[in-house]
This record gives structure tokens, sequence and C-alpha cells, in this order.
């Protein structure tokens, strides 16, 4: 079983941050990192991914709500598990990247939840915002020592509706609820 998000956070902070810790800046490593979606296509499942443009993350590991996060994502790079679902997918029926070629997700509140934090925000597909609320989970990646906050690994899990944002074609094949995956390796910015 993994440790909690507070649990994990609290033990880093202790064991290795000032007591006057303050919110740290971290960069994502896009090429070790991957924003996935799914959605039902029948019996099937469509699957892909989407690039990430840009993404500002400030952690603060004593007050959690002090966090922020801001990502944007490049809807023309868009793949999926069909070949023909990624043309669809990209098409002007569903986010119609030509004209919307950004999705972003900018973070309005972050608080503890269960094992993990609870991430509400804006999130922007076809110049459409809404407010979402994403579950996360943080660690330490891997072959780091303990109490080294230089490298974590941030998993971030939810679902959206389409048709919230007028990305509504091919409903009579394809789910309307988007369930998202996002595994960010994010490394410390100074």
């Amino acid at each position: 079983m993994r440790p909690s998000i507070l649990a994990t956070l609290a033990t880093l902070a202790l064991t290795t941050l000032p007591a006057t810790a303050r919110p740290v800046p971290y960069i994502l490593e896009a090429d070790k990192s991957s924003v996935g979606f799914e959605t039902d296509f029948g019996p099937d499942l469509i699957t892909g991914d989407m690039p990430v443009k840009t993404a500002d993350l400030i952690l603060d590991f004593d007050r959690v709500e002090n966090s922020q996060i801001a990502v944007a994502l490049d809807v023309t790079g868009a793949k999926a598990s069909f070949p023909f679902a990624a043309q669809a997918l990209k098409g002007p029926k569903v986010l119609d990247s030509k004209s919307f070629p950004e999705m972003s997700f900018q973070s309005t509140a972050i608080r503890p939840d269960g094992d993990g934090a609870a991430v509400d925000g804006l999130l922007t597909i076809r110049g459409v915002t809404r407010l979402v609320t994403l579950d996360a989970m943080i660690w330490r990646q891997k072959g780091t020592e303990a109490g080294d906050l230089s490298q974590l690994t941030v998993r971030l899990t939810g679902a959206v509706q389409r048709s919230d944002y007028g990305a509504t074609g091919w409903s009579d094949m394809v789910g309307d609820e988007v369930r998202l995956t996002i595994l960010a390796r994010i490394a410390r910015a100074d």
C-alpha cells in the first residue's frame, strides 16, 4: 500500500525542509510525462494522449492549499489508439484543433482529500471553461533518497463529459465520459 500524500509530504517536509518552508517551483519533465485519456467506443475503448505545451507547478509541502498548477496541452498533437479516432478527435466535431489548438487547466484550490488531494480548477476545451476536480497523488521518484524532494511523480485522475465542452461529434458511437490520467514527472526548479 502506498503512503498517503499527506503523510508523505509531512514526512518529507519534517525531514528536509527548514521551519520556514516556502512554496517551491517545479519544472515538468515532458519527455517522462504523459497526459492520457480513454473513452468508450461501443464495447471497446479509445485511448490516447496529448503532449504538454507548458506547465507551471508550485508545491508547498507545509500547506498544500498554497500549491498551484497551470498546464496547457497541444491539441494538434493528440494521438489515439485507432488511426481514424485521432483524425476525428482533432476534427471540427470533437476538439476542433484548427480553431482551438490548445487545452488548458488552471488550479483554483488544492485541498487534502483522503490519501491524496483534490485539485479544483478551470479546464478550458474548445473555448469553453468549466470547473473540474481531479484527484492527486505524489511520490518521490524511484531511486531517490528518503527526504529528497528534487524529483517527484504526480498522478492526477478524473473525468469530464465531452458534451459539456461542445465536443459532441459521433455521440452515437463514442461515450460522453472521458477519463483522464495525467502522470507527470517533475524536477525542482531551484
